[in-house]
């Protein structure tokens, strides 16, 4: 990825005009509250840093929610999602005339009394869907206050709670190494799973979006619902991963993670540029002339990102990391149709 830091204290820009990243990371003061449902599952957790990605009052809302697919997917087992398939839960469909060999159990005998013919009760099929959520932690998500790569753990892990919720397959990974060791996940009691193995992922999976989401192709043959959360900078281009998600028959999300100081940075002067992830360095002057370049330049790099996704039908969903989680899960999310 195309990602520097200077010798300073200020954020500094890349001299390919791309969004700069440094060191900075941020914890919050783990939350002392529990809600009497969850606080079994809080304290099988292993890190105090478990408590501030989803907070007790957060969690409350994410129940209510149920993920949405635009695509319809054949789940591998029983769910809380109704299906376009017909099959046996509590919720009436449809009637059918009885054929000989049908499960004489789905007979409506009341039906039969007053018609004297058979007709068979139909009901909804509920059935599972399968849910990734697939996080860069490349050291270019090292950045801003919150770091880039904490709120992508937020938001996997609101996303993953959601579904837990809806008795969906869950798997929150990141790129990388760390993703081979990511569990399976299904069920509410598999939260503090979830988060542990959250708490586990940090920066420096210095591995490109091809070959992260590559590996994870080669291990995942399911299709489902795949949410990328990334900045997406990376030196050999997203387009090659989004085209093998795509290729899986998945239903694309991309969650574009971006701070404030990569879009507006406050800085001047003379500065060396030392990329934070294979050593390049470059000294540049910024001026407002400068400034203003690269702020052209970022804003058709994101341009060029919502072209290419809307082409090929993926959900692009820019994040800024100073919004709180939970504005952007119960809100924003909703409104894009990721939630409901």
């Amino acid at each position: 990825m195309s990602v520097f830091r200077c010798y300073g204290s200020e954020p500094p820009l890349s001299p390919r005009n791309e969004p700069i990243h440094n060191h900075t990371s941020n914890t919050t003061r783990a939350n002392k509250s529990f809600c009497p449902r969850l606080e079994e599952s809080y304290a099988r957790m292993s890190t105090p840093q478990s408590n501030h990605l989803l907070t007790p009052n957060l969690l409350g809302r994410l129940e209510r929610m149920e993920l949405v697919s635009r695509k319809v997917f054949r789940g591998r087992m029983k769910g809380e999602r109704k299906s376009k398939r017909k099959g046996q839960s509590v919720e009436f469909h449809d009637f059918r005339n009885y054929v000989a060999g049908d499960d004489l159990r789905l007979i409506d005998w009341n039906l039969y009394a007053r018609l004297d013919q058979l007709f068979l009760k139909l009901f909804q099929e509920e059935e599972d869907l399968h849910f990734y959520a697939l996080i860069d932690a490349s050291e270019s998500m090292n950045f801003g206050t919150p770091t880039k790569l904490h709120v992508a753990k937020q938001l996997a892990a609101a996303l993953g709670y959601v579904g837990l919720c809806r008795a969906d397959r869950v798997s929150v990974q990141a790129l990388g190494p760390m993703g081979r060791q990511a569990p399976a996940l299904r069920g509410r009691a598999s939260l503090w799973k979830m988060l542990n193995y959250l708490d586990q992922v940090d920066s420096g999976q210095n591995v490109s979006l091809f070959e992260g989401v590559k590996d994870f192709s080669l291990r995942n043959s399911g299709t489902g619902v795949a949410v990328l959360i990334s900045d997406l900078m990376d030196k050999e281009g997203y387009e090659s991963a989004l085209r093998m998600l795509i290729g899986r028959r998945m239903d694309v999300f991309v969650m574009h993670v971006l701070s404030p100081e990569e879009i507006d940075p406050p800085i001047r002067g003379d500065r060396r540029l030392i990329d934070v992830e294979d050593g390049d360095s470059a000294e540049i002057t910024l001026n407002n002339y400068a400034l203003q370049k690269y702020q052209e330049t970022v804003a058709s790099f994101i341009s060029s990102i919502k072209q290419f996704c809307a082409k090929r039908s993926i959900v692009y969903l820019p994040v800024r990391t100073e919004t709180p989680v939970e504005t952007i899960v119960t809100k924003y999310l909703r409104e894009r149709g990721v939630v409901r």
